[in-house]
């Protein structure tokens, strides 16, 4: 005799709920990577239920909607900058600035500088950053920071447990981390676009 009542199948509202607002796929990634990842999917979830308040002055840019390829001929020979040589007509490659500029498109985003505090590691006003939130915010790296809910572009600095600021003006002063002030690093700035 056999059972002609069916189980489990299809239910309304059943299953995982999607976290995204879209469909997931399945991937591998190096354990070691696993938690900045998880981190980066967590702020992602987080950035989609509430918009960030992003101050008049600063203009971020969603890159990771498909960018369609830009390819450029790059020559084969670098450029003096010392006396001039010949210059060959060969176009050894393309590429791509996209990649270029942007290799990890879905941790990138682009914002505009107000202000001339970083202008000694040749950031200017006006010049637009191209900044990577996968990136681990070190020592030593220009960093896109929220500090009591106000954003700035400065050099990260950790010395003895303590954190500072630090502009590359000298007519700006460092900002020394207090207690009670809210850090949050946005990204690592890893190319600058300057227009001469």
């Amino acid at each position: 005799m056999t059972d002609t009542k069916k189980h489990g199948g299809a239910r309304a509202g059943a299953g995982r709920k999607p976290k995204f607002g879209e469909k997931t796929a399945l991937m591998r990634v190096p354990e070691s990577a696993q938690p900045v990842v998880i981190d980066f999917l967590n702020e992602l979830a987080q950035k989609r239920q509430v918009e960030p308040k992003w101050p008049s002055h600063l203009t971020p840019v969603n890159l990771a909607a498909n960018p369609t390829a830009f390819k450029v001929p790059l020559f084969n020979h670098t450029i003096r900058a010392g006396f001039p040589s010949p210059a060959d007509d060969y176009v050894a490659d393309t590429l791509d600035l996209n990649e270029h500029l942007m290799p990890r498109k879905e941790a990138t985003f682009l914002v505009t500088v107000s202000g001339d505090s970083m202008i000694g590691v040749g950031i200017h006003n006006g010049d637009i950053l191209v900044v990577d939130r996968s990136l681990t915010p070190a020592n030593g790296k220009v960093v896109i920071a929220v500090l009591d809910g106000q954003f700035t572009v400065k050099t990260l600095e950790k010395k003895r447990g303590k954190i500072r600021l630090m502009p590359a003006n000298p007519d700006f002063e460092p900002i020394e981390m207090k207690d009670e002030q809210e850090l949050q690093i946005w990204g690592v700035v890893t190319n600058v676009i300057h227009s001469l």
